[in-house]
């Protein structure tokens, strides 16, 4: 077995160092700011595009915590989950830009979602603009345990014999639960019916009580359901094990080749918000995904932190929106 632990301490000192560099340059643009225009003055309100107890939100309330001890100021999490991931978008959008509100987003807001809408809300390249990346992670694919599966291969081989028999829930409608299942789908050539829910700790729910049989959710939430046996863990998304589940397969593991999806959330903010907000922003985002606590709590969900610039972090936009767009474009799926 890889030493993983190990290959994750060598990369967090390596960021250790760049996140040093990082709150210096925010020391030094807090002492050259006007005083007058001192940022921040008052609390920092952080829209979440999906619910309380998902996985996005999960990983969210952890940098909320963190940022503000970086920046002495309260930062407000604001659950506004709906519109397939782009109602808290759009508010964000609203906003005024200077620098008070943000918007905390995953992956399937930025990149997934806009391709399943005829007419998106909001154009997030063009109205939006990154702070920068603070997480990558997987997603595990569960099972009922009023199921009888006990292996990814085994749903496969049910499902192409019982086309349309089964049901997989997700967070919501354009969340990668979902497109991460549809791409699963077309892999494997099976048939299974998607129910969206409007928040994962809705559809966990229902995976337990056997209403649904199957979800793919990200590890953040979905871990301690998997730990305490009330799911059962089938396969992880990514290229490798999770460290905290190395008994549990990859989909390439599990039978379904060249299946990897990863998953990452990042801090977005108005497009128009002062450059000086921004770099003092992502400095702080930086710290406080790579402080002790930040990354002892962050890794505990099954996340590893991922600091870096804004524009290392739109660039990651930019590559998986094109990505997941032929993914989606092949597979056919749109909002329900």
């Amino acid at each position: 077995m890889r030493n993983t632990s190990g290959s994750i301490a060598r990369s967090l000192g390596l960021r250790a160092k760049t996140t040093t560099c990082a709150a210096v340059c925010a020391v030094i643009l807090l002492q050259v700011l006007p005083a007058a225009a001192a940022w921040p003055e008052r609390p920092i309100r952080m829209i979440v595009p999906q619910a309380i107890g998902s996985s996005t939100d999960n990983v969210a309330r952890i940098v909320a915590t963190e940022l503000a001890r970086e920046i002495g100021q309260q930062v407000v999490v604001d659950n506004r989950p709906g519109g397939a991931l782009q109602l808290g978008l759009e508010l964000t959008v609203q906003a005024p830009a200077d620098g008070y509100t943000i918007a905390y987003a995953p992956i399937g807001a930025l990149a997934i979602a806009p391709h399943l809408m005829a007419k998106p809300p909001v154009d997030a390249l063009r109205e939006l603009g990154p702070v920068g990346q603070t997480v990558t992670g997987h997603q595990v694919i569960m099972a009922g345990l009023k199921t009888p599966f006990t292996s990814l291969q085994e749903i496969i081989d049910y499902a192409r014999k019982n086309p349309g028999k089964l049901f997989n829930a997700s967070s919501s409608n354009g969340s990668p639960g979902h497109i991460g299942f549809e791409l699963l789908k077309a892999m494997a050539g099976i048939n299974v019916v998607h129910v969206p829910y409007k928040g994962g700790a809705a559809a966990l729910v229902d995976l337990m009580g056997g209403q649904v049989q199957l979800m793919m959710e990200g590890l953040n939430s979905a871990t301690p359901h998997v730990k305490a046996g009330r799911v059962r863990g089938l396969a992880v998304t990514g290229p490798k094990r999770s460290p905290i589940f190395p008994d549990i397969p990859t989909v390439v593991e599990a039978g379904v080749p060249n299946y990897v999806v990863t998953v990452w959330h990042g801090v977005v903010a108005p497009a128009k918000t002062p450059r000086a907000a921004i770099k003092v922003l992502n400095a702080m985002v930086n710290k406080a995904i790579t402080s002790p606590e930040g990354t002892r709590r962050i890794l505990a969900l099954g996340s590893e932190p991922n600091p870096g610039t804004p524009e290392d972090f739109w660039k990651l936009v930019r590559s998986d929106r094109e990505r997941w767009g032929e993914v989606i474009k092949r597979a056919g799926a749109k909002i329900d």
